[in-house]
């Protein structure tokens, strides 16, 4: 007879051995995070960020495994406890070499309504950007370019790592692994990566309008925040043009902001520079940046970035309009050192705590880079009793099965994902076991003519 094992008692086996696991049958819950019914603005409808997708993306974003050396990954350049960026004036790659340019904060990148991404716009979407990374000669290696592999032969090693062909089957339906579906994975984590209890929310929460002085704010605060909505024919700074609250996503339609420097070549101009993140979490929640600013990263202060702005000296062809005064000059707002260091004091209210802190953002593998994915027995219940038998369970040296059909298919998983033995059987058979490590395996038959799907769990001790 089969020595019944609940799914509790089995994962408290599992949690005491394996530090860094992944249970598909317990899915960290993204798509109930809350969000503010003022915010309005969201990129996500062609691709809604599913817990199923998520649970893959965020997997992809710490994977090392996808560069070239096994040394980077999407979360070396985009590091939770800087709002998903890099305190680095720009990102180093898996060789040591240098990006283009300053690794920009992907904290509520989902709630914005420009839909391109990088600072130059260049991917149409949020998909796709997030493969280019992978494929960029200096980031992460698979550039097809100068004799490095190109993409195919990432994704020809992502067969060969235990847990993917698993991942990709539990969330798309087969195991097949495409850059569409890397893309559409990571980038539904990243739309869940959320940030809506700053001081700020707290404010809107009990102000009656956005434009009202908020209850819970400094006077410095709300002078600041009226200097920053206001736009400067009524005494404000214009901010909000471009900066749109309550999301505090750049206007889609806008162009260069006169920071025309590249990072690493002084005397180079880059005129190409028209996207930002939100304003939302520039600081931590101790009022610290969390890196410089722009997209050269030439600026170290917020400061020194409403200086900027409070005086347009450079004017460019492609300068936003917004920035512009008379006779097609530079904008000067004549605002003084109190009044700049105003809105800084709003926008450090812009920063919440959990986004520095969530444990459904942060990296799922263990220090040496292992993560254990426990395959999904969703929907299949107990209904396995009464379609197969395996015994003795536990087992050692084999273990024989009993099936109600007269033909299945017979798969074998390790916890890791690996299929470890395949075969297609009939009503009762054995499998040779001796080999097999200690621990939980999944059992997985398909019935040749139902094409039904039972499995459950053997364990070795």
């Amino acid at each position: 007879m089969i020595k019944k094992w609940t799914s509790i008692g089995l994962l408290a086996v599992l949690v005491i051995c394996v530090a860094a696991t992944i249970d598909l049958n317990n899915l960290v819950d993204y798509e109930a995070q809350a969000v503010p019914n003022y915010i309005q603005r969201d990129n996500s409808a062609a691709n809604f960020p599913s817990n199923e997708k998520s649970v893959l993306g965020r997997i992809l974003f710490y994977d090392k495994k996808l560069s070239l050396n096994n040394t980077i990954a999407c979360a070396s350049c985009h590091q939770q406890q800087f709002a998903f960026s890099d305190t680095a004036h720009t990102s180093v790659g898996f060789d040591g070499g240098l990006t283009d340019r300053h690794s920009m904060r992907l904290v509520n990148a989902r709630f914005g309504q420009n839909e391109r991404f990088f600072w130059d716009e260049r991917a149409a979407t949020l998909e796709d950007q997030t493969t280019e990374p992978i494929q960029n000669a200096v980031e992460m290696g698979f550039s097809g370019q100068n004799g490095q592999p190109d993409l195919d032969s990432l994704i020809r090693k992502m067969y060969t790592i235990s847990y993917y062909p698993t991942l990709f089957e539990f969330v798309y339906g087969d195991t097949i692994i495409t850059e569409q579906r890397i893309q559409t994975a990571i980038s539904s984590f990243i739309r869940n990566l959320h940030s809506f209890d700053s001081k700020f929310d707290v404010g809107l929460a009990q102000a009656p309008n956005l434009n009202a002085p908020f209850p819970n704010y400094t006077a410095d605060e709300n002078a600041g925040k009226n200097l920053f909505l206001q736009p400067p024919g009524q005494g404000g700074a214009g901010c909000q043009a471009c900066h749109r609250a309550p999301e505090f996503d750049i206007d889609p339609n806008i162009q260069n902001n006169g920071v025309i420097a590249v990072a690493n070549d002084p005397n180079a101009v880059d005129l190409t520079n028209f996207r930002a993140p939100t304003l939302r979490d520039c600081f931590n929640p101790q009022g610290i940046l969390n890196g410089p600013l722009m997209h050269n990263g030439n600026f170290q202060t917020m400061l020194g970035v409403i200086q900027h702005y409070n005086s347009i000296e450079d004017v460019n062809p492609q300068l936003d309009q917004h920035l512009k005064g008379p006779n097609n000059t530079g904008q000067n707002l004549g605002l003084t050192n109190a009044q700049m260091l105003q809105i800084v004091a709003f926008l450090k209210t812009l920063s919440g705590n959990q986004m520095y802190t969530n444990p459904d953002y942060s990296n799922p593998f263990d220090a040496n880079g292992n993560i254990v994915v426990i395959p999904s027995t969703a929907g299949l219940g107990e209904v396995w009793l009464n379609q197969m038998n395996f015994y003795p369970n536990p087992f050692v040296n084999q273990i024989t099965f009993e099936l109600a059909t007269h033909q299945a298919q017979l798969d074998v998983f390790d916890l890791a994902g690996k299929r470890i033995h395949s075969a297609l059987v009939g009503k009762k058979g054995t499998i040779a076991t001796a080999t097999w490590k200690s621990g939980a395996y999944l059992v997985r038959i398909q019935d040749t003519k139902t094409k039904m799907v039972y499995q459950t769990k053997i364990i070795k001790p």
